[in-house]
């Protein structure tokens, strides 16, 4: 097994402005966007978008919500036991755009089962997804992320791991060929 660092903290810190500012200029003040982490991993990207958005860039009232999508996957029966999150959206999304963020876009899966999900809160009027890293030659299904961290070209048997300092001590994203 080999790994290889994609992106450092730094890396990873300069890109985290670059797609909030690409927010603040699709989105300015976010009175009719709402922001919504795919959990578990998109929650951490979600945080620190927020975090940037209104400390740094001093947007106030952005709504944001954490969505899980374990009982709407289409794998949810095929033997492997899955471990729920908690949803936790207080607001509707009826006529709001919707950003989905997630940390890795790769089949595309889990993108369709947000989808499904997203329906029990209201029907949007656009959404749109934002990821940290999109593997571009892994989709199973026709979906693109609106705005991406980094495009990686990963083969099927490597595996793209985030790293976040809440939960490693450390932010980074590396890439392991098993």
């Amino acid at each position: 097994m080999s790994q290889k660092t994609l992106l450092t903290a730094t890396e990873v810190n300069i890109i985290l402005h670059r797609l909030a500012c690409q927010l603040i200029e699709n989105h300015l003040d976010f009175s009719q966007t709402v922001l919504i982490g795919i959990q578990p991993r998109g929650s951490y990207l979600a945080k620190r978008l927020l975090k940037i958005l209104t400390d740094e860039y001093n947007i106030k009232n952005i709504q944001m919500g954490f969505l899980d999508i374990t009982f709407f996957r289409d794998d949810f029966r095929r033997g492997e036991t899955l471990e729920a999150n908690k949803t936790q959206i207080d607001f509707l999304v009826e006529n709001k755009k919707v950003i989905f963020i997630d940390d890795v876009l790769y089949t595309g899966r889990s993108i369709n089962a947000a989808l499904q999900a997203l329906q029990s809160f209201g029907r949007p009027n656009e959404v749109e997804l934002l990821v940290l890293i999109d593997r571009r030659f892994s989709r199973h299904l026709p979906i693109q992320p609106d705005y991406r961290g980094r495009q990686v070209d990963a083969i099927n048997n490597e595996k793209v791991v985030v790293k976040w300092k809440e939960t490693s001590g450390e932010d980074s994203v590396e890439l392991i060929t098993k």
